[in-house]
């Protein structure tokens, strides 16, 4: 009877530990969604307008847009502490932003600019770009401008921030208004079998993944399966005119006046591709309605020769790491960088071949130069094993170079080069004097992937025959570039003799040329072509270890590695839960 009551007692106790447990865990969270919550409304500080009498820059100034941003990332959003790395290390290397009224004054007054000039922009009108940004404009005083589609305001729809935000948001001083313009809608819709959909919003899109040609609601004439203009000239003009006077009306109702910046969607076709009668009535509607216009991606500079109804802009992509915009601007701009390095004592076991490289605990992330190879030699000094296992992780873009060097002399002359690229691994060879020779090719498992990943931006004008011949190839492994892929990669020089294997599985074994002796091992990351709008490139290596075999016992030794390990490790596994209890917590409640 005593047991049985002891018992009982025990059930009780854990029952209510259980209780005491889930109820902490309850307030932790209510706590953390509260925390989100006022630095979304509780914005107490104000701009702090610059000492323009400092200002002496006629040359231009760059413009950076992004689509989006998010606690943790996505391939369409970027990371909110990416996005804080990056504008930090802006203001680091000097960048000033620069309000609507200053672009204006330098090219309608010829007034100067800062030094290193920014026109800082978030597209799309999130809620979640407001939330993130907002608190580093406060930190770095910057000043942004916030772009909205006009049919979304008032209309319910909290993923996009309303009017009562947006006035808050400028009175902050922080934040100036700019609209993509009235609706994100798709006309003259083909899918991948030459299929005719016609138009859609893009919310009503039932799969991205399927469509093969589009374009945007003010980029052209609405057409029939053939292309053949479903409007005369009239009725495109009065349509496309009617956009520009639903954001006429909208703004004025809304907000009390029209943003002054445009963006058009999508960038790149008027006075280009666009057909000459549909450019006219959007560019007299633009002129009358909108004090600049940005309407190309794709340059970051914009010189003083520039029309200020046609200046350019980039839009930074997700998977870009801090050092890969930094090469964007400079390859644009002219302008010197300074790289991040990160982790120096880490970078200091390293030689820099090429491009730039920034470590971080156990991630190395080497960006290539435009049109070239970001390269990096292990400094191993004399003694470099002449048998050894190189292994890593590597999560890049499945579109890009993401490179092992071995038995590199670093002259570039002579190496055993392992390549993943577009989800194929290569073996290549170099001997001094010679060019380089394939010893082995395989194709790996396709690379799973969501159409929600996809980066949905091939807006363009085409012909009948093109749109009825549906996708351009029914190849499955052409994958979209901005989709991510970890691999886990592990080659074993035993002699001549290299095996590679990939994520467990051996997929090559070669033999090498005897005379390659001893040498560097490195890594090396460059773009792909297949990639035609971005000629930079992240190979993100994670977890590189060297290990050499002791011929004699036949016990391993690590001759590098940058695993984290002990308390680094624990301290990274616990930061992962954290980060996946708040994504939890901000998507329940």
């Amino acid at each position: 009877m005593k047991k049985g009551k002891r018992s009982e007692a025990l059930d009780v106790k854990r029952k209510n530990r259980r209780k005491w447990i889930k109820t902490w865990i309850q307030l932790f969270l209510v706590i953390m969604v509260i925390f989100l919550i006022y630095q979304a409304v509780a914005r107490t500080d104000r701009y702090a307008e610059p000492d323009k009498s400092t200002w002496h820059n006629r040359s231009g100034f760059v413009a950076l847009s992004y689509f989006g941003v998010s606690r943790t990332g996505t391939p369409l959003l970027i990371d909110k502490s990416q996005l804080k790395a990056q504008l930090q290390t802006l203001h680091d290397q000097g960048y000033v932003t620069v309000s609507q009224q200053d672009i204006l004054d330098f090219y309608h007054k010829g007034k100067a600019l800062p030094d290193k000039a920014l026109f800082l922009s978030f597209e799309d009108g999130r809620n979640d770009s407001s939330l993130y940004a907002q608190p580093l404009l406060e930190r770095y005083n910057d000043k942004a401008t916030f772009l909205t589609y006009a049919n979304k305001m008032g209309n319910g729809d909290h993923k996009f921030v309303q009017p009562k935000e947006l006035r808050s948001m400028m009175k902050s001083g922080y934040w100036e208004m700019g609209t993509n313009g009235y609706r994100l809608t798709y006309i003259n819709i083909f899918d991948k079998n030459g299929g005719y959909i016609g138009v859609k919003d893009e919310n009503k899109l039932d799969s991205k993944e399927d469509i093969e040609h589009y374009n945007h609601y003010l980029m052209d004439f609405i057409r029939d399966e053939n292309m053949i203009p479903l409007e005369d000239r009239d009725t495109m003009q009065a349509r496309i005119s009617k956009d520009y006077q639903l954001m006429d009306t909208v703004y004025t109702d809304k907000l009390g006046f029209v943003p002054g910046v445009y963006m058009i969607m999508h960038a790149n076709a008027m006075y280009g591709s666009m057909n000459p009668l549909v450019t006219d009535v959007n560019d007299r509607n633009i002129r009358s309605l909108f004090q600049m216009h940005f309407n190309l991606e794709g340059n970051a500079f914009n010189g003083p020769s520039q029309d200020v109804y046609n200046l350019t802009r980039i839009q930074p992509e997700p998977y870009w790491s801090t050092n890969h915009l930094l090469m964007k601007i400079g390859k644009d701009s002219g302008q010197q960088m300074t790289y991040v390095t990160g982790d120096r004592k880490q970078s200091g076991q390293w030689k820099q071949a090429g491009g730039a490289a920034e470590f971080k605990d156990n991630r190395i992330v080497l960006t290539s130069p435009p049109a070239g190879e970001g390269k990096l030699l292990l400094d191993q000094g004399e003694q470099a094993p002449e048998d050894f296992t190189l292994s890593a992780k590597v999560s890049g873009n499945v579109v890009g170079k993401q490179s092992f060097y071995l038995k590199d002399r670093g002259d570039g002359q002579q190496y055993v080069r392992v390549t993943l690229n577009r989800n194929v691994i290569q073996v290549e060879q170099k001997l001094s004097g010679s060019s380089v020779t394939v010893l082995g090719t395989q194709k790996l498992d396709p690379v799973k992937w969501s159409s929600e990943d996809l980066a949905f931006d091939k807006a363009t004008v085409y012909s009948a025959e093109e749109a009825q011949a549906g996708a351009n190839t029914n190849d499955e492994d052409v994958y979209p570039v901005n989709i991510k892929n970890t691999r886990q990669i592990e080659m074993k020089v035993s002699g001549n003799r290299l095996e590679v294997i990939v994520d467990g599985k051996p997929v090559l074994q070669t033999s090498i040329d005897p005379s390659l002796k001893g040498g560097d091992v490195g890594l090396g990351s460059a773009y792909s072509p297949q990639n035609t709008k971005d000629d930079i490139y992240d190979g993100i290596f994670e977890d590189v270890t060297v290990t050499t075999e002791n011929a004699a016992d036949g016990k391993t030794s690590v001759w590098y590695t940058n695993k984290l390990l002990g308390w680094k490790k624990v301290a990274a596994q616990v930061e992962h839960a954290m980060d996946a209890t708040i994504d939890w917590a901000i998507d329940t409640f």
